[in-house]
């Protein structure tokens, strides 16, 4: 679904004479009306998602700032940084002249950016359906639209690769993937969820909850999973919390503990998401294996 807001007047003659006087084009899971070519377009994106899609798409050079997360690929730490989803720096954004935008849809950038004359396009990718229909999207603003699908293509195959690499004793387990603090979860429902399930295993936090809920240690540990997933920062002392030392997960030692890079891959639903899915693989099979 495409949401064109109200267009606003150009507010600078510095932007690009065949870009349209436009205020903010949403796409909340649809295909983005193509932006007047340009040879060289001037971007910033506000998430690090959004980052990678571009460079995935080729038009990694036409980066002229990014968010403070985005750090792939690495010639982007280079780039000016423009704060995050809660503190985007408008007037720094505004001297960065782009005439393309990329920003998610719980930014409080858009509507700021586009009442000055900012093109502003907004994507929603916390599913795997939505992931590809941001690509699609922004293939088809950047005149890239064969390679968006290949992109796209590619991923699929990347999954089917990752889950055939499955251990056959792993397939069918249980599983808890933490997130962040909270403790907050992935749920079967969001990105990350769809991707433990094509790999053949369980989740123990329900759809239904959220995409990212919330969740009680004593759910966990009701939920007995036979695996764990999150951050090595925040999965050191899982046996101090309340009902975990006895959960067979620690006592089988069957916990995945992700470093901030592996935990950055995982978290972030981009064009990396196959390559997610067979780090998930490698640090599953390398637990000690144990029988039913």
């Amino acid at each position: 679904m495409v949401n064109a807001l109200t267009s606003l007047p150009m507010a600078r003659s510095r932007l690009h004479p065949t870009v349209p006087a436009l205020a903010m084009l949403g796409l909340l899971g649809g295909l983005a009306a193509p932006i007047a070519h340009a040879q060289q377009h001037r971007i910033v994106t506000l998430s690090p998602s959004l980052t990678e899609a571009v460079c995935a798409l080729g038009h990694c050079a036409e980066l002229v700032g990014t968010d403070r997360h985005s750090s792939w690929p690495g010639t982007v730490a280079r780039l000016p940084k423009v704060g995050g989803l809660q503190d985007a720096q408008i007037e720094r954004i505004v001297a960065l002249r782009p005439d393309m935008v990329l920003l998610g849809p719980r930014s409080r950038a858009g509507e700021r950016l586009a009442a000055l004359g900012v093109p502003v396009q907004v994507f929603d990718a916390r599913t795997h359906a939505d992931l590809k229909r941001m690509l699609l999207s922004v293939g088809q603003s950047l005149g890239e639209s064969a390679r968006a699908a290949e992109l796209v293509a590619r991923i699929e195959r990347e999954l089917d690769a990752a889950a055939r690499r499955m251990p056959a004793h792993l397939r069918g387990r249980s599983v808890y993937v933490e997130v962040g603090v909270g403790p907050t979860a992935a749920s079967a429902a969001s990105f990350i969820g769809e991707t433990i399930a094509r790999l053949g295993l369980v989740n123990i936090v329900p759809g239904d909850m959220g995409l990212f809920p919330r969740v009680s240690s004593e759910m966990v540990v009701r939920g007995a999973p036979d695996l764990v997933i999150g951050p090595a920062a925040s999965l050191m002392n899982l046996a101090e919390r309340p009902g975990w030392s006895g959960m067979k997960a620690l006592r089988q030692h069957q916990v995945c503990q992700l470093d901030a890079e592996r935990m950055d891959l995982l978290s972030r639903p981009g064009p990396r998401l196959g390559e997610a899915a067979h780090m998930l693989v490698d640090c599953l099979a390398g637990l000690p294996q144990v029988l039913r």
